[in-house]
Formats: structure tokens, sequence, C-alpha cells
């Protein structure tokens, strides 16, 4: 089978940082379905992973874990799934990526697609969608009678862009989000977010001119340790924080005197750990497909890169790596050798 893959970790910039190459193709086992690959998506693990993991001597490291596709076979101890079904998910952080025409991934971490929509669009959401569902509902304890004020930093990204949307749909929360750009104000605004401010200025003051003088939570997509003085000073006392990246050094002790709960959320954490609720994501997914047809939710895909092969997927990770990007970057489908 076709796939994209590498040996070492390199920039991007690099003619083998990604490259083509075959695979066998793998066999359905145990609670495994076997997906015939239509589209993926791109997100920022994907170009951590490239720099941080090279792969076992002689072999190649495949990246990917946005997909959308069709379940081509099944393993036998599965459930809920049979071949023909169309399916969408975020993949597993210990296990070979999407980046490939043919892929196995737990059932209990898989949903069921959208009716109404394509692949490409469906490939957009999974991994941000749990990313986002996990930080409002798992880690900050929110619920559909949630009132007070959220504050998304990196509003324009993929998963504040999930955030946004969720939070308006599913809470009474008045949404705040972040973005230093036109198009991206612009793409936070349509998103449903209540008021838009600039992560590059003072966000105390442009706060108070909105007349909020301090947010009961935030969910912090980027750049975390450099919005910290921010952060510290317009939490609300007893108010929650929530974070995804990595930042080199956060130290959580002025947090102390306003009492503040403070979360990290990967929502690899599940499937890495086998957890005993790991079949929430399934379900959530589901619940998002609903959603989804409903016309409550928007994909959140942002840019077509075309095909799946190497050249297009160095460009993906080099806009991401620019941190320039909106919403999500999608590739669909194989080129016919």
């Amino acid at each position: 089978m076709k796939a994209v893959g590498y040996q070492n970790s390199l920039p991007i910039t690099k003619s083998n940082s990604l490259i083509d190459i075959e695979l066998p193709q793998p066999v359905a086992t145990g609670r495994d379905i076997l997906v015939k690959v239509e589209a993926i998506s791109v997100n920022p693990v994907d170009t951590k992973v490239r720099m941080r993991a090279k792969a076992e001597d002689g072999d190649y490291k495949v990246l990917g874990w946005d997909a959308s596709g069709t379940v081509e076979a099944v393993g036998d101890e599965v459930e809920f799934f049979e071949p023909g079904q169309r399916v969408w998910y975020a993949g597993a952080l210990d296990r070979p990526g999407t980046n490939a025409e043919y892929h196995l991934v737990d059932e209990r971490i898989v949903g069921a697609m959208p009716e109404r929509t394509s692949f490409p669009a469906a490939a957009a959401m999974p991994l941000t969608t749990i990313t986002a569902w996990e930080m409002l509902f798992d880690r900050l304890s929110l619920n559909t009678n949630s009132t007070g004020t959220l504050l998304v930093i990196g509003g324009a990204g993929g998963v504040g862009s999930m955030l946004i949307q969720l939070a308006k749909q599913l809470t009474k929360l008045t949404v705040i989000a972040t973005a230093s750009r036109e198009a991206t104000i612009d793409w936070v605004h349509s998103l449903g977010a209540d008021h838009v401010i600039n992560h590059r200025e003072s966000m105390p003051a442009q706060l108070k001119a909105l007349g909020i003088e301090s947010v009961d939570h935030i969910a912090s997509t980027t750049h975390s340790d450099m919005h910290l003085p921010a952060i510290i000073e317009i939490i609300a006392p007893q108010g929650s924080l929530c974070l995804i990246d990595d930042p080199e050094s956060f130290d959580i002790t002025p947090f102390k005197v306003k009492s503040v709960s403070i979360h990290w959320e990967l929502m690899f954490t599940r499937s890495l750990f086998k957890t005993k609720d790991m079949i929430k994501q399934r379900d959530l997914l589901n619940k998002v497909a609903t959603m989804v047809d409903e016309g409550k939710l928007e994909t959140t895909i942002a840019e077509t890169f075309g095909s799946i092969n190497a050249d297009n997927l160095k460009r993906a990770h080099a806009l991401l790596e620019s941190g320039k990007s909106m919403g999500k970057i999608v590739l669909a489908g194989f080129e016919e050798a």
C-alpha cells in the first residue's frame, strides 16, 4: 500500500523529511478495524512528533492521526462496525499513523461519520473535536447549565475553532476568543465567538474595555508560557485553566492565591493507557456527528492541499510550523500509480 513516512527527524525543508513509500497492508485482529483512508488532516502534533521521534533502524515512521474513510475489514472481537461503513477518528499516539492507504485503529475510539458530510470535511474534525470536548466537559467540568465566561486563547486554530462552537452549542457561557489577524478575527466571529480580542496586545486592557474584569475559565491552546502573566491577572478567583500546548516552563505558584484549578488535556491519554472509559471517544464522536448532520456544528476545514503524498504533506507541515495556519489543512485520496 502507498504511505508517507520518514526515517530521521529532519527540518521540513529537507527533501527526505517526508517521503513516499510502499508498505505491506495491515491485517485487522481483535478489536481493530482496517480502514481504507479517504482523507486526512494535519495537526501540530504531526510536526512535533516528526522532530522528536525517528524510525526504528531500517523502518519508516508513518505520521497522521485524523482520518475519515471506509471500513475494509474487522477483527474477530469487533462489536460496532462492519465492512462498508464510513468512519472518522483521531487514532492513537503509540501506533502507526493515518498517512497511509489502509490503517488499523481500535474501534473504541472510532465514530460513525456524519451522513451529510464529505470525507475531506469530516477528516478536519476528529482530533480537535475530541480535544475541545475533553477540555470543556472532562477537564473543566462544564455542562449545559454552565454560565460565566470562557476565554479561548488561539481561537482560530483547529482546537480553538471547535472550542468556540461546542461552548456556544452546549453551554450558556459567554465565549471570548483571541485572534490577531483580520482573517482570523473574521474566522472566530463566524464560528460564534461573542467577543474577539488580540493576544498580541494587552488582554487585560481589552477585556476591561469590554466591561469584563475577569474570566471564569480559560482554554489555552498555544504559547501558554508567553501569555502566563496575562492569564494570572485575568483569571477569576476559583477559576479554572486548561492547556494543551508544551510550554518550556510553567510556574503554577502564582495561581495559589486565587485557588485556581489547572488542568492538562491530551486526547491520546485514553488510547495510550487503554483507560476503562476509552470508549467515551467513540460516544462523543457519534454525538458530534449528529450535531454536524443537524447543522449545529461546522467543519473547520480551511485549506485543501490535494492528494495524500509527501510533497503536499511537507507543504502542510511547513504552514503549521509557520504559525500562520487557520482552521484545518486537509488532504484527500492517493493518486493511482
